[in-house]
């Protein structure tokens, strides 16, 4: 049996219900309040859980609870609100150690989201250690996020982005991967999981490739959290980033892991309040980690969510997820890629629910418009990654993104909308 677990609104219960033969998808999708929503009449099929995921009523409630019954200022306050505030937010920090397998609470860092944890890297690690005429070595599968930050990066030093080439399949040639590791790389920045292909990276090799010259390397784990187990310290990783709003929790909320020696070493990232010890016109004292990276007022009940999210994932078990989405994707790609005139864009042998195509004579936006009048949502266009577009020689594509809450039968409405698109388009 599978234990689900739901936090009732009253922080300090749980309740657990028992899901017998493993991952029911009908009692999970109960659990998402907007699953019930109807799209221009149409029930919805939600299919873009790459760019965002819906949230459990546990995740909302959560929310809820602690704006109801726990709302004060973290930290510098004495009184009973902000003690248990304190203690809600520092627990999800512990909740997200675990959830990783860090080996320290003060490992985690909260963010915004994964966007500014590369950012974060970027500005404090890498403009310390990254100088004229250096490599950041990142890889052609790369969203914005984890190019852009690199490039400000460069072009301040001097420095040069190297990037290292993908296969026609959408994965990354190791080889010319290692080939382009190099006595002037100083950081490597790469993804778990594309947004874009649903590649999954082999990372610990990738990390293993780049410690033997001494390199530190940071992941981008937006789209692995929700559907892989991650445990950093057998990925040996130097830095991981995620968001909330991609493993089911809430927006604004994001989580850096990095190894305690390379975080004590970095600068801070922002000054104000929290990430302070002691401050004077002639010098500033820095907090310790890691509020030396937590200025300001945090996001506590983004964090509060976030750990009834976390919560609510591993109570499925993220194996049954995984499983789950696994044969979704099979039973997909079968079934899209029998359609005439229909391009896969990404076929990894490794990957995840990410489906990626596109339709001969067709533009992806008006793909998107039409099933979207069959209440079928997806994404269409470049999905932050311009690169990868370029590379197969593609606008851009439709991307159908696959759930814990989705069903065989909302792939088989999204074969028929296909259909319907090209009935339209002839």
């Amino acid at each position: 049996m599978t234990k689900v677990l739901h936090m009732s609104s009253n922080a300090g219960s749980t309740a657990v219900r028992e899901i017998a033969g493993g991952f029911d998808v009908e009692q999970v999708r109960a659990d998402f309040p907007i699953l019930q929503t109807k799209a221009h009449g149409h029930d919805l099929v939600y299919l873009d859980n790459a760019a965002t995921s819906q949230k459990p009523k546990v995740v909302i409630d959560a929310i809820t609870n602690y704006y109801k019954h726990e709302n004060a200022n973290i930290h510098r306050g004495v009184h009973y609100l902000s003690e248990l505030a304190t203690a809600e937010f520092e627990s999800a920090r512990k909740r997200v150690q675990a959830f990783l397998r860090a080996q320290l609470p003060s490992e985690i860092v909260f963010v915004r989201g994964a966007t500014e944890a590369i950012n974060l890297v970027a500005q404090t690690y890498g403009r310390a250690n990254v100088g004229a005429g250096d490599e950041v070595l990142i890889t052609a599968m790369e969203h914005h996020s984890n190019i852009v930050p690199w490039q400000l990066l460069c072009e301040e030093k001097g420095a040069k982005l190297r990037v290292a080439p993908i296969n026609q399949r959408g994965e990354i040639i190791l080889e010319e991967f290692e080939r382009l590791l190099g006595p002037r790389t100083k950081v490597v920045a790469v993804a778990h999981v594309s947004n874009a292909l649903g590649t999954v990276n082999p990372v610990a090799t990738i990390t293993k490739m780049a410690h033997a010259r001494n390199i530190p390397v940071l992941v981008d784990g937006a789209q692995a959290v929700p559907r892989i187990p991650v445990n950093v310290q057998e990925l040996d990783c130097d830095f991981y980033a995620f968001s909330g709003h991609k493993v089911y929790g809430p927006t604004g909320i994001g989580i850096l892991y990095g190894k305690s020696a390379l975080l004590e070493a970095m600068p801070p990232y922002q000054g104000g309040g929290d990430m302070i010890s002691s401050v004077t016109f002639e010098k500033t004292l820095y907090n310790r980690v890691p509020y030396k990276f937590e200025a300001g007022t945090p996001d506590m009940a983004g964090a509060v969510g976030l750990r009834a999210a976390l919560e609510y994932l591993e109570g499925l078990g993220i194996e049954n997820v995984a499983a789950h989405e696994h044969e979704l994707l099979e039973y997909a790609t079968e079934k899209i890629s029998a359609l005439s005139g229909i391009r896969l864009i990404g076929t990894a042998r490794e990957k995840t629910g990410v489906l990626s195509f596109v339709m001969e004579g067709v533009h992806p936006h008006d793909i998107g418009t039409i099933l979207d009048q069959e209440g079928i949502a997806i994404r269409t266009g470049h999905h932050c990654a311009q690169p990868v577009m370029e590379w197969f020689g593609v606008e851009g594509t439709a991307r159908a993104s696959f759930g814990l809450y989705n069903t065989k039968e909302e792939i088989a409405a999204l074969v028929h909308g296909i259909q319907k698109v090209r009935e339209v388009f002839g």
